[in-house]
């Protein structure tokens, strides 16, 4: 039998960034500033080579160097490990609180964080009750018209979402979409006043969003928590049982995750995404 996955065309890369990540590991498996020689040993490449590589990885700070000439992982370096380590945390704790949402709450339990494009699922643990939905891990969310969308905006500081807003507003004024909704400064204040986002039936006809904010040790949202289900089951109410539920359970996940300022969530979070948005 043949090599597994022989046959099989290799996708194109760029070289100089898997060499460049080669040193990075190497120096990162050391544990301590290297000279040039000793790093040019750890990655098995020339003195020359590896020096060339250097000099650009200092210049953009993914390597330091010290009075000595010795190398080190350089702050950006550093500040990419500790930002991929907060992100597997909020997913890590915020998933097994989406697990355990889903199940004692029987609806399909979504779990979103925020990108550049606005909400982005990262997760869905399905209930065994059939619900239409027309969101899978991937899909960017509206903001307006989404439960987990109004969380962030209501959140965030207003110049992460300003943008997106705009461009919604302009979106459903050319649709028609805006007749039916109230101002985004309503929505938002309504959405800070409960701590719960509710839509029900906007954004796909049948179906109720509810939509909880989980802070981290800084007091920033890092992700929504959120429960999609059928209005004969999910009641699209801030005060429902299932609202309190999906509360107590995000604010456990922000509770693991250090956040300790329950009841002063919109102050020490800066929130104000759609101050003056009408």
């Amino acid at each position: 039998m043949g090599r597994k996955g022989a046959g099989r065309r290799e996708r194109p890369g760029i070289q100089s960034v898997e060499i460049a990540s080669r040193i990075l590991a190497a120096m990162a498996e050391a544990g301590q500033p290297l000279q040039l020689k000793d790093a040019a040993r750890g990655c098995g490449m020339s003195a020359a080579k590896v020096h060339r590589y250097l000099v650009s990885l200092t210049r953009t700070n993914l390597v330091a160097q010290d009075g000595d000439g010795r190398y080190s992982i350089g702050p950006a370096a550093i500040a990419l490990g500790l930002a991929g380590l907060r992100s597997l945390d909020v997913v890590r704790i915020a998933s097994d609180s989406l697990i355990e949402l889903r199940d004692r709450s029987g609806e399909t339990a979504v779990l979103a964080t925020w990108s550049n494009a606005g909400p982005i699922i990262i997760r869905i643990e399905e209930s065994s009750r059939p619900v239409f939905m027309n969101v899978r891990v991937g899909s960017t969310l509206p903001i307006l018209r989404t439960a987990v969308g109004r969380i962030f905006a209501a959140y965030l500081p207003r110049q992460d979402t300003a943008a997106l807003l705009q461009r919604e507003r302009r979106s459903n004024s050319r649709t028609g979409t805006r007749k039916n909704l109230p101002s985004a400064a309503e929505i938002l204040a309504t959405t800070r006043r409960h701590g719960i986002a509710v839509v029900g039936g906007d954004l796909v006809p049948g179906v109720t969003a509810l939509a909880a904010p989980v802070f981290d040790h800084r007091a920033r949202i890092v992700a929504s928590m959120a429960l999609l289900g059928g209005p004969e089951h999910l009641t699209a109410s801030p005060t429902s049982a299932a609202a309190a539920l999906l509360k107590t359970m995000s604010e456990a996940a922000s509770w693991r995750l250090g956040y300790r300022l329950a009841g002063r969530t919109g102050r020490a979070a800066g929130v104000g995404g759609g101050a003056g948005l009408r």
